[in-house]
């Protein structure tokens, strides 16, 4: 009886029997989004790319959390921060292959943000947002403090002067366009992962826990590990996109970290749509190429700030699905003509 009320919950078009046709939407697109970058961007801009393409990783986490659960979590960069600050002081005082790093960051991180979402089993709406966004603003005092690992000893890591060291890039990745692609497939990975969650048994569960607490555990849901499982998967997306720009220029600066940038996270993440994988991938473009197109235009890059507000009002005002959803849209518009204006 449960898993019949679980099931209700999810569209006919996002069934079981569907999921690896919808799963293999995601490595089709980065590899033409991959191969159109690297045939046409500069150096430049393929260091932008890549570390769009990392930080959609950490959007796609907060796309789980509220475009699943509806709840608004501001500190999601600052778990960006743990992961890039686990992966390099792995590195730099073990030396292991960079994926074991990468792991590294993404599994703390995981467990940071379980920790961080523990209010959320009794706040929502407005009371979380400001808890998680004072959650990371003690992140951005404990890190200025602390400053990220580079090379030196201890458990901080610091060097002093000359000491300091670059976390090395992967083997198979030591240029900018092999890092690039390499960034590419990680992000590939974790987009699928998000998405079969998405649309398997945990994004059931999550569509039953929004739709009403009480009607999820009158059909055998538990609120507290569902809730639990999408804190910690989107910590472990937030690591794993840390690690990769840590890794993307060989160490990381504090002053990159501020809470502002979690609001900045959060609100792109709505702007390029929460609904669709995709969407992810928007959101990272614009939080990194748009300021790299204005600093090419010789335009100052804080612009960006109203540029994002006015395209933030925008998607709550006309378009809460975001740039994805009106995409979405309009191929399924174009599908139907196609089809001689029957629904597929």
């Amino acid at each position: 009886m449960a898993s019949e009320h679980v099931a209700q919950v999810v569209p006919r078009s996002m069934s079981i029997a569907r999921l690896p046709m919808s799963l293999l939407q995601v490595p089709a697109t980065m590899i033409v989004f991959a191969g159109v970058t690297v045939l046409f961007a500069n150096s430049f801009w393929l260091s932008a790319a890549t570390a769009a393409v990392a930080l959609s990783l950490s959007v796609v986490g907060l796309a789980i959390l509220y475009g699943q659960l509806g709840l608004v979590s501001l500190c999601q960069f600052a778990l960006v921060g743990v992961g890039g600050w686990v992966a390099l002081r792995v590195g730099h005082a073990f030396h292991p292959p960079f994926e074991i790093s990468l792991l590294a960051g993404g599994i703390v991180a995981s467990i940071v943000g379980l920790v961080f979402g523990i209010p959320a089993l009794r706040l929502r709406g407005l009371y979380l947002a400001l808890v998680t966004l004072m959650l990371a603003g003690a992140f951005q005092i404990v890190i200025s403090a602390w400053g990220f690992p580079d090379g030196g000893p201890g458990f901080l890591g610091r060097a002093d002067g000359s000491g300091r060291a670059m976390l090395p890039r992967p083997d198979l990745a030591q240029g900018a366009v092999a890092y690039f692609v390499y960034v590419c497939v990680a992000a590939t990975v974790g987009l699928m992962i998000a998405q079969w969650h998405k649309l398997a048994k945990p994004g059931r569960a999550w569509a039953l826990i929004r739709k009403g607490e009480t009607v999820a555990i009158s059909s055998g849901v538990s609120v507290l590990v569902f809730k639990a499982w999408a804190f910690a998967l989107s910590g472990f997306l937030a690591g794993l996109s840390g690690a990769l720009l840590a890794d993307n220029v060989g160490q990381l600066d504090g002053r990159a970290f501020g809470a502002f940038e979690s609001l900045n996270l959060f609100a792109l993440a709505i702007v390029g749509g929460v609904y669709n994988w995709y969407g992810a991938l928007i959101a990272g473009l614009l939080l990194r190429a748009l300021p790299a197109l204005l600093t090419d235009l010789g335009i100052d890059g804080y612009v960006t700030i109203g540029i994002f507000g006015v395209a933030l009002f925008h998607a709550l005002a006309t378009a809460p699905a975001g740039i994805a959803g009106q995409i979405a849209g309009i191929v399924a518009r174009v599908r139907i003509r196609i089809m001689g204006g029957r629904a597929p």
